[in-house]
């Protein structure tokens, strides 16, 4: 069921007001879910009831994504900003050190909140911040033209091409390793989630600098990597395995940089276990 949850963040000229959207179901202890950058809530559908047997599911739209407004005047799309705006709901909604999981720019933002102990585990599927810097500029090039192409890119056009699977794969095999397994909907969904992010060119401009360098010690913590990860390849894996040297580091056979939707079985079994 999905909601809608304002609170105070501090800024320098005093507290503003920031609201998230997010969904929330399942019963056990809490797992937040973040996506990646230009992506929304709905990346985690295919593993979320089945996360929800065992565990109740919180899934974010970070703010200036999905259904969530961009931040107020006074704060920035950067990491630490938005790393206080997640701890800032967690408190909103009496989540307290809930376990964590994120893809991308979510599995970045994860590991973050796990090196400040505001959860109590952390899962990455793919994370941002373990590339070199060629690696970085590769990634956000394909970002870029991504959003480009999804801007320019007519309604009718994205719904006739998500009709059919050649469609969809053209749409979105980069995020995808199997992009024909995507529903149309979604695929119509989450083209025009990328081209109204309005947190996305700022998010990604303060991406340029971001390097994870710091080890995660105390809780447990997963990394987890396609092995047809086409965006962030998957040595970074090996890297963040030798920042945070006691990370589980596990092999996603056959997935791409978003696995939920390449094998949700293998994807939902990963974050049972890496949040228990």
């Amino acid at each position: 069921m999905s909601a809608t949850v304002s609170f105070p963040v501090p800024t320098p000229d005093g507290p503003r007001a920031v609201t998230v959207s997010y969904a929330r179901v399942g019963r056990g202890e809490p797992l937040l879910l973040l996506h990646g950058i230009g992506h929304h809530r709905q990346a985690w559908d295919p593993v979320v009831d089945i996360l929800a047997t065992e565990r109740e599911v919180i899934a974010v739209d970070l703010p200036g994504f999905g259904a969530s407004p961009s931040l107020p005047a006074g704060l920035a799309h950067d990491l630490s900003t938005t790393t206080a705006v997640l701890s800032a709901f967690c408190e909103a909604l009496e989540l307290d050190r809930p376990h964590v999981a994120g893809n991308s720019l979510g599995g970045l933002l994860a590991l973050e909140l796990g090196r400040e102990k505001r959860v109590r585990s952390v899962t990455a599927l793919s994370p941002a911040g373990f590339w070199s810097e060629a690696e970085r500029r590769y990634a956000f090039g394909v970002l870029l033209t991504m959003r480009q192409i999804s801007r320019r890119m007519p309604l009718p056009l994205v719904e006739r091409l998500a009709r059919s699977a050649a469609g969809r794969t053209a749409l979105t095999s980069t995020v995808y390793a199997r992009p024909a397994r995507r529903s149309p909907e979604a695929v119509v969904a989450e083209t025009l989630a990328l081209a109204g992010a309005t947190g996305f060119d700022e998010t990604l401009r303060s991406g340029a600098a971001v390097r994870f360098t710091d080890d995660v010690p105390g809780i447990p913590v997963t990394v987890a990597w396609g092995t047809r990860d086409l965006l962030l390849v998957r040595r970074q894996g090996v890297r963040a395995k030798q920042i945070i040297p006691r990370a589980r580091l596990v092999r996603l056979p056959g997935c791409g940089h978003c696995p939920m939707n390449d094998d949700p079985a293998l994807v939902a079994r990963v974050l049972l276990d890496g949040s228990r």
